[in-house]
């Protein structure tokens, strides 16, 4: 028989081998913690801040046990006895205990029970929890997918760090949940339609959290906010960002700085792309190529230009640094076979170069790291950096072959890229830098805290590929990451001279400029794709014909007239965990439709931006909440449609549209 034994602030539950801890964290939230052994602990790269004081209840009567937190009711039910024994069941309770919102579900009344405990290794066990499934429920969240489907139900997801995939296991559900599976290893998660699993390949523990909120915004935020708000985005990245791969010499780079002043158009960033280096590893400009930095930077800082330069976590076994770094341990380590990682191109080699990743989850590591970016980078003034290839990304995929400081990979490995931008950003403010971002490809639960602003990775030049980074973009402002952004005209592929590019482009810059980001890269035919001495085909705004030019260059004027929106949106981001990036429900909850639409958004609370993503398309049906009251934003004229309607799409631009009485009323010049 279960014995519960409460306390202040929530009850443990003994039953045979096993332990499970039901806690009041947060408001009217509550973590969930289960082993098999005397008692549960904390979970290595736990996303969870304090629980703080809560109002938590404590009931234990017969056979069950309740944790009241706000509107959230923790029930624990003994299930010993009977024909059919089995572990304590979890059920989770809204509105006070008024309503079901889910809970553990046994996959057959005899047995498995909900929560399984399989051997993974001797320290480590393959975890997993099933849950109810219901008709009709949407999920949302869950990171940055490539699949292009907003509602996540019926899909199988991988929890793993991929180029263009970022594992963030939050779920948002249409039943009045948030549901954080608080585990940092490799696993998946089955959203089915009889029911819910989540496993994981390797852990200690079970650990997930729960909450739940009146709307989705206030689940969203009260997520946010438990995973940790995001800094105040500084005001220097809210315009455009120029990068391509790559520019080859500081010259180049220089000149095309030089080129848009001269053409008056609007710069904030310029990036400076891998290979400047003399080794992966070495963190540090190639003299050869970059000769002067400080003067680089002043002319650039002078211009109201910043450059951000790109580092990469690889260290080459021929670099400076490889030694000392395998030697003090703060290299990733491998249990079987050699400790190399990735095999790629790097200065000096014909061919590729196997490189290692340097542990991003030592403390000691990330500050020899930042040491070596200050004596390469940070003494010239550059404040920003893009964390590039953070998945981290490694050939062939075998996380159970990886050992880091924080524990097994297997049981970690999710967590990297937020510990590697973790050394970064608290570098920064120990130096007193304001408002640090970083520009990483991968992410996870908590990022967000540590200035992350991620990019969708190496996606396609297709329309095929821009269709889908409209709900991906959704779906990471739900997942806690409100700084996203693409590469405006994909990053594989797209030839700046074909009509189809062409026509990609302009489409990518009218979606771009209603971005939390607004930043164009890609690397261009024609050109290899990869190597040390590549630099891909033409990539700045003037260099895809007349017509995109003159269309581009009004989305660059525009979006520095947006500046000051973009801002206020990032301050709400970093108040509440509201992302700028939107799904239409969070503004419009109660429209059954809103929690449908994957193709238009909300840009803050009073831009709704419908971005055209088919080929050839002149016109586009576009939903308009019933919830608002209406403006055509190119013309400032009311709209008397809602619902859905068929609106117009000429090249020049996109539909979009103004809530009546809001921030913004026109987005025409009027100069």
């Amino acid at each position: 028989m279960a014995t519960f034994v409460g306390d202040r602030s929530g009850v443990t539950v003994y039953e045979g081998q096993e332990v499970v801890r039901v806690e009041a964290w947060g408001d009217h939230s509550a973590r969930v913690r289960s082993t098999l052994g005397p008692s549960t602990a904390e979970t290595p790269g736990s996303a969870l801040g304090e629980a703080g004081p809560t109002q938590a209840r404590v009931e234990i009567s017969g056979d069950r046990a309740r944790v009241r937190n706000g509107r959230l009711v923790v029930e624990v039910l003994d299930r010993s006895s009977g024909d059919f024994p089995s572990p304590p069941l979890v059920r989770f309770l809204g509105g006070g205990g008024d309503s079901e919102l889910f809970g553990e579900r046994p996959s057959h009344f005899a047995s498995p029970p909900p929560r399984r405990y399989g051997i993974s290794s001797s320290s480590l066990y393959r975890c997993e929890v099933t849950f109810d499934a219901f008709p009709g429920e949407r999920i949302y969240g869950l990171g940055q997918h490539q699949h292009g489907l907003l509602d996540q139900k019926g899909t199988v997801i991988d929890l793993v760090q991929r180029n263009t995939e970022v594992c963030i296991p939050f779920a948002l559900s249409s039943r009045g949940y948030g549901f954080l599976w608080n585990m940092p290893g490799v696993g998946r998660v089955e959203l089915a339609a009889n029911r819910t699993r989540w496993v994981a390949d390797g852990a200690r523990q079970i650990d997930y959290w729960v909450t739940t909120g009146l709307t989705p915004a206030e689940i969203v935020s009260r997520y946010s906010t438990m995973t940790g708000l995001a800094p105040m985005m500084p005001d220097w990245a809210s315009g455009f960002w120029q990068s391509k791969l790559r520019y080859r010499t500081q010259q180049e780079l220089l000149e095309v700085a030089r080129e848009h002043k001269r053409r008056g158009l609007p710069l904030s960033v310029i990036v400076i792309d891998y290979f400047h280096w003399t080794r992966q590893g070495e963190w540090k400009f190639d003299p050869a190529e970059w000769p002067d930095p400080q003067a680089m930077v002043d002319e650039l800082r002078a211009l109201g230009i910043e450059v951000m330069v790109s580092i990469w976590p690889t260290v080459n076994p021929a670099s400076e640094n490889y030694a000392e770094m395998d030697k003090r341990g703060f290299l990733v380590g491998n249990v079987r076979g050699l400790p190399l990682h990735l095999p790629f191109w790097d200065k000096g080699f014909s061919g590729r170069a196997f490189v290692r990743y340097y542990d991003a989850t030592n403390p000691e590591a990330r500050r020899y790291v930042w040491h070596k970016v200050t004596e390469g980078y940070r003494r010239y003034g550059i404040r920003a950096f893009w964390l590039d290839a953070c998945e981290p990304e490694t050939r062939p995929e075998d996380p159970e072959s990886a050992l880091y400081y924080l524990g097994p990979g297997t049981e970690v490995q999710n967590v990297y890229p937020r510990e590697h931008a973790r050394g970064f950003y608290e570098s920064l403010v120990a130096e007193e830098e304001k408002d640090p971002l970083l520009l990483c490809r991968s992410a996870w639960a908590g990022s967000q805290r540590y200035g992350a602003a991620v990019w969708s990775g190496d996606i396609d030049s297709t329309f095929e590929a821009l269709a889908a980074q409209v709900p991906a973009g959704l779906n990471m402002g739900i997942s806690g990451i409100p700084w996203w952004t693409t590469d405006i005209g994909g990053f594989r592929g797209g030839d700046p001279g074909s009509a189809y590019f062409r026509e990609l482009i302009v489409r990518w810059f009218q979606f771009g400029v209603f971005c939390p980001l607004f930043r164009l890269h890609g690397v261009r035919e024609p050109g290899p794709l990869v190597g040390s001495g590549q630099t891909g085909g033409p990539n700045e705004v003037w260099s895809f014909g007349d017509e995109a030019y003159g269309i581009i260059r009004e989305q660059l004027a525009l979006r520095e007239r947006l500046r000051p929106y973009v801002m206020a949106q990032m301050a709400t981001a970093s108040a509440t965990g509201l992302p700028p990036m939107r799904a239409l429900f969070l503004e419009f909850p109660d429209e059954p439709e809103a929690w449908e639409v994957r193709d238009e958004y909300m840009f803050g609370p009073d831009v709704l931006v419908a971005p055209v993503t088919r080929p050839g398309a002149l016109s586009r049906e576009v939903y308009l909440p019933e919830g608002a009251d209406w403006l055509d934003a190119w013309t400032g004229e009311p709209v008397n449609d809602t619902g859905w309607f068929t609106a117009a799409a000429p090249f020049e631009r996109v539909p979009v549209y103004l809530r009546r009485g809001g921030a913004l009323q026109t987005l025409a010049d009027r100069k």
